[in-house]
C-alpha cells in the first residue's frame, strides 16, 4: 500500500496541486452561495443520490442504477427551475461575499439600536418587521420595496415604521449595520401548523426565515410584544436582555466559522 501510494504522489505535478486547491475552492464557494438557502437541503439530497447511483453501479444493482440513471437529468433539470431565485440570489451575493470577506450585520451596535427601537416601538404599540441578513442574500426582497442604503439607528426606524410614515407597511431590511430597503415585501409563510390567530407580520418573518437564514425582528401592533424568528420559528422576547440574546445565538455560529 506504501509502495502505491509513494508512486502515486511521486507522480503528482505541481499544477496538479494547484488543479486540486481551485477546485476545492469552487466547490466551498458553492456551497456558500447556497448556504442558509432551501437549495442546499436539496444538494444534500442529490450528493445521497449520487451516492446511491455508485453503489447501485458498483454492486450491479441494475432495476436501481438503471431508475436513477433516468431520473438524474430530469431532476437536476427540475432542481434548477425550483430553485432559480436562491441560485439567483447566491450567485448576486457571490461578488460581494468575496470582497468583503465575511463581515455581517451582526456586531453589537447595530444590534444594540435594534434593540432600543424595538421595545420603544412595543411600548408605543407600534408595529414593525426588522429581517437582518445573514448567509442568504435578501436582495431579490429589497427590491420589492423602497430602496434607502441609510446607516442604521433607532431614530430611523422608528420614523419608518411610525403609522404616519409612508413606508411603515411591510419590512425593513437591514445588511451590515445599512438599512438597505424599506416597505420590503415579504412571503407568508403558508405551513398549516401555525396557528390562524398569527398575525401577517409574524406569517411574513415565518415565511422569510423558512427560504433563508434571515433572523428577523417582529413587533406586534396589537399585544405590544417583541419576537425573533428563526429557522421558521418566532421566540418571544420579554426585555432588552433576553432579545440580545436570541440575536448574539443567531449569529455566534457564524463567528465561530470565522464570519466575524
Amino acid at each position: 500500500m506504501s509502495e502505491v501510494l509513494s508512486l502515486y504522489l511521486g507522480n503528482l505535478r505541481l499544477s496538479d496541486f494547484m488543479d486540486i486547491a481551485i477546485l476545492w475552492f469552487v466547490l466551498y464557494q458553492a456551497l456558500m452561495l447556497v448556504r442558509g438557502t432551501r437549495a442546499l437541503q436539496t444538494l444534500l439530497g442529490l450528493a445521497a443520490a449520487l451516492l446511491l447511483f455508485v453503489a447501485a453501479q458498483q454492486f450491479d444493482l441494475f432495476a436501481l442504477h438503471w431508475m436513477l440513471e433516468k431520473l438524474f437529468g430530469t431532476f437536476v433539470l427540475a432542481v434548477l427551475i425550483l430553485f432559480q431565485g436562491d441560485i439567483r440570489r447566491g450567485l448576486a451575493g457571490a461578488g460581494g461575499r468575496l470582497f468583503r470577506g465575511f463581515t455581517q450585520a451582526g456586531d453589537q451596535g447595530a444590534f444594540e439600536e435594534v434593540i432600543r427601537a424595538s421595545f420603544l416601538m412595543a411600548s408605543r404599540r407600534i408595529g414593525a418587521i426588522i429581517a437582518v441578513e445573514r448567509e442568504a442574500a435578501l436582495q431579490d426582497y429589497a427590491d420589492t420595496g423602497n430602496r434607502l442604503d441609510a446607516r442604521l439607528s433607532s431614530e430611523l426606524l422608528l420614523a419608518i415604521f411610525h403609522p404616519t410614515s409612508p413606508l411603515h407597511d411591510g419590512a425593513v431590511v437591514i445588511r451590515q449595520g445599512v438599512v438597505v430597503a424599506a416597505k420590503v415585501f415579504l412571503p407568508l409563510s403558508l405551513s398549516k401548523d401555525i396557528s390562524r390567530f398569527v398575525g401577517t407580520r409574524h406569517r411574513a418573518a415565518i415565511g422569510l426565515t423558512e427560504e433563508t437564514d434571515a433572523v428577523v425582528i417582529v413587533v406586534s401592533e396589537e399585544r405590544g410584544t417583541v419576537g425573533v424568528a428563526v429557522a421558521g420559528e418566532v421566540r418571544p422576547a420579554n426585555d432588552a436582555g433576553e432579545l440580545r440574546q436570541r440575536l448574539l445565538e443567531a449569529f455566534e455560529p457564524r463567528k465561530a466559522g470565522g464570519e466575524a
